[in-house]
């Protein structure tokens, strides 16, 4: 079948040094991840961002490209042509508190905080203005981290690795168990009418791995964590040559 979508990640994936569209890895300049969205432009194949980010800057990069929907703070928040979906469970936004704050109020940043002391701590300036997720940057057992959210009465909450930074330690994201970019992007699709076989994704994160289960062709990024799977294929680039990578191989049938 034709290919109809590619969802993409943003930083580490479809952005290179610097959180750029126009750098690699490396900060040499590029122009392979605009070539990529031209040729997915040309070939009528919508492109949807899927990103931890915050939505306002989700936004912003989706009209820079010139996209209508996109998936913001791992798919807590779905926007289809200006129609908003959140998938928040019992964190739905109610008497006039956000699902940020009413996570906070439930207690279990503060026991993050005090379990894993130094391990953790908020992914500063980008932990602040959140609307869903509390976020953090650090190393720790993500297992070990999930099982004492269970055990404390947190379960509808889980904690997501979104991917490592440039210090070698990763980006954290506390949401709501129902909210993760796989539904994010199954929501759309279903909006949309796609089957999987239509779609592709590309990323770079364990969290990225997940949307693997719903679409056809799941592309993992070389600066990716090592993974495999049925429909995972790992590109020889990485960052946004990766991202064109992908979307050649799909669009040609390779």
């Amino acid at each position: 079948m034709a290919l109809r979508c590619v969802y993409t990640d943003l930083d580490g994936t479809l952005l290179g040094a610097g959180a750029s569209l126009f750098r690699d890895g490396d900060g040499a300049f590029t122009m392979l991840p605009a070539r990529a969205l031209e040729a997915c432009h040309r070939a009528g194949v919508e492109v949807v961002l899927k990103s931890g980010r915050r939505k306002e800057q989700v936004m912003e990069d989706a009209r820079l490209i010139g996209q209508s929907a996109f998936i913001y703070e791992i798919g807590s928040g779905v926007v289809i042509d200006d129609e908003e979906h959140l998938l928040c469970g019992p964190y739905a936004p109610r008497d006039g508190l956000s699902p940020h704050d009413l996570i906070g109020d439930a207690g279990a940043p503060a026991l993050l905080e005090r379990s894993f002391g130094d391990a953790i701590e908020p992914h500063a300036p980008w932990h602040l203005d959140r609307y869903v997720s509390h976020l953090y940057r650090g190393r720790l057992d993500l297992d070990q981290a999930n099982a004492l959210l269970a055990r404390e009465g947190h379960g509808d909450l889980r904690l997501v690795d979104n991917g490592e930074i440039e210090d070698g330690r990763s980006v954290y994201h506390l949401v709501p168990a129902v909210a993760s970019k796989a539904a994010g992007v199954e929501l759309h699709m279903r909006a949309r009418g796609y089957e999987p076989e239509q779609c592709i994704a590309v990323g770079d994160s364990l969290e990225d791995l997940g949307v693997a289960e719903v679409v056809g062709r799941f592309f993992l990024v070389a600066n990716g964590p090592e993974a495999s799977g049925p429909n995972v294929e790992r590109t020889e680039s990485s960052h946004g040559e990766g991202f064109y990578e992908a979307v050649v191989r799909s669009l040609v049938g390779g």
